[in-house]
């Protein structure tokens, strides 16, 4: 039996409830395509177009826009040769690009949150609607840090607080959700010592910690990165559909981290 891109579509969004409007859409191809393969990725880069049209695969599965805005692109980017040329390879491909972000997050689990877990060996953690907490073994947080960069393969972290702090009680939460209103409480109600987010705004959670360092308090964070923290889902979304359709290739992709530290 052929599975249509639409089908897939429709199979991810199965029992989900997710409130209008959604950025979830399927910006290129076309639902009644007959899928010849299937990536994941954090974000369709021009780098992960040109691998997948390479593997054979004509739908990707992207969690994040692929045209620099969490919402669809507007004037700013008219006539931009950098999209027009991205836009371009994907039309002569035949590529489609299904994003998937609201849906994702709305899984009981998270998939994303617990694609991360899986990956740091914490599914014992309690988990949330948008986070979780989980009791380690005792770390300094400059060995958690290390654990990290082992475990997800990254060669950086950002943290802020005392190296040689013992961290027992940590919150996780992954993408955009380290801000404050997010990550703050969890310090407050939840009495976690380390607080481990993808990124947020660095005048929110970051700032509460350098006040708590100064007041005595022992807490500290550590930011992963957006796709560092959110990529480990996109890899178990990829086993999710391999077992759904095991007839069809399917494979997750990663890019390099886009920055580097000088």
């Amino acid at each position: 039996m052929n599975i249509t891109i639409g089908q897939v579509i429709k199979d991810l969004k199965a029992g989900i409830d997710v409130a209008a409007p959604t950025v979830d859409q399927l910006s290129f191809g076309h639902e009644r395509t007959v899928v010849t393969g299937i990536v994941t990725a954090f974000s369709a880069t021009h780098s992960i177009i040109e691998q997948a049209y390479a593997l054979g695969a004509n739908l990707i599965v992207s969690h994040e826009g692929f045209f620099y805005s969490h919402h669809e692109a507007g004037d700013w980017l008219r006539n931009d040769a950098v999209v027009e040329a991205k836009a371009a390879f994907i039309e002569k491909t035949g590529v489609g690009i299904f994003r998937f972000h609201d849906y994702m997050h709305s899984y009981q689990p998270d998939i994303v949150l617990t694609g991360l877990l899986r990956k740091l060996g914490w599914m014992a953690a309690e988990t949330q609607r948008a986070e979780a907490i989980v009791d380690i073994p005792a770390m300094q947080l400059a060995e958690v840090a290390d654990y990290l960069k082992s475990k997800l393969n990254i060669p950086y972290v950002r943290a802020a607080g005392e190296p040689t702090m013992l961290c027992k009680r940590v919150g996780v939460l992954v993408g955009y959700r380290g801000g404050g209103s997010s990550a703050i409480p969890l310090l407050q109600q939840q009495n976690v010592d380390l607080i481990i987010a993808g990124e947020g705004p660095e005048w929110e959670t970051p700032e509460y910690i350098r006040d708590a360092l100064h007041q005595g308090h022992s807490k500290a964070l550590i930011m992963l990165g957006h796709a560092e923290s959110e990529e480990p889902g996109m890899e178990y979304l990829a086993e999710m559909l391999a077992e759904k359709y095991p007839k069809l290739p399917v494979y997750f992709l990663a890019d390099a981290p886009v920055f580097q530290v000088f």
